[in-house]
Formats: structure tokens, C-alpha cells, sequence
């Protein structure tokens, strides 16, 4: 079983920070690419960040130059470091990754965690 549990939402105000964690954990083999995302209420779930194995990243233009996503491969972790928060940004953020589980010869999945709330108030 593998499981993706991320941490940090919360609610801040407008150019305030706050820092996502999202731990991958269980049967896992290895991981591939890692993502967050986001689904404002009555919108539909938008990418926000992605990172791939050896460091590479891409962004939505919305969160370009506010929004920094990295990993830590030793933890199985990805985090999302965002600064000047705006009112728009307020969504649940699901962490997402590519994983193959134990003992490798099987089909890399796609995982999603429970997601956290990020509040963003004026």
C-alpha cells in the first residue's frame, strides 16, 4: 500500500507564506515525478508545480515567480514553498506522484493525497 500525506495548509493572509510537505509512504519502489495541485470551489483541478526526478520543474503562469517546488529523494517528500499569497490562490492543494510499487516490476500508478486547505484572506 503507498500513501501520499501532505501537511502545512492553513490559513494566511494576503503576502503571507506558508509551506506545504507532502511524504510519500509504504510499498514503494520508486518514485518518478512528483506535483502539486489545486481545486478552487467551483473550478476545476488546475496543476500548479511539477518536479521530476533530477530536479526539473515547470509552474502555472498564475503562481510563476511566487511558488518554488522541490523534493528531498532520501524522504520520499516534495514541498511547495509559496510567498505573496493572493485571495485567488485560496484552494485545496493535492499533492500528486508517479510511483512504482515493491517489487518493481510492476506499472508506476498515479497517487493522490487527501489534500490540505490553503485559506488566503484580505
Amino acid at each position: 500500500q503507498v500513501q501520499l500525506v501532505e501537511s502545512g495548509g492553513g490559513l494566511v493572509q494576503t503576502g503571507g507564506s506558508l509551506r506545504l510537505s507532502c511524504a510519500a509512504s509504504g510499498n514503494i519502489f520508486s518514485i518518478n515525478t512528483m506535483a502539486w495541485y489545486r481545486q478552487a470551489p467551483g473550478k476545476q483541478r488546475e496543476l500548479v508545480a511539477r518536479i521530476t526526478t533530477d530536479g526539473g520543474t515547470n509552474y502555472a503562469d498564475s503562481v510563476k515567480g511566487r511558488f518554488t517546488i522541490s523534493r528531498d529523494n532520501a524522504k520520499n517528500t516534495v514541498y511547495l514553498q509559496m510567498n505573496s499569497l493572493k485571495a485567488e490562490d485560496t484552494a485545496v492543494f493535492y499533492c500528486n506522484a508517479i510511483i512504482t510499487p515493491r517489487p518493481g516490476t510492476q506499472v508506476p500508478r498515479i497517487y493522490w493525497g487527501q489534500g490540505t486547505q490553503v485559506t488566503v484572506s484580505s
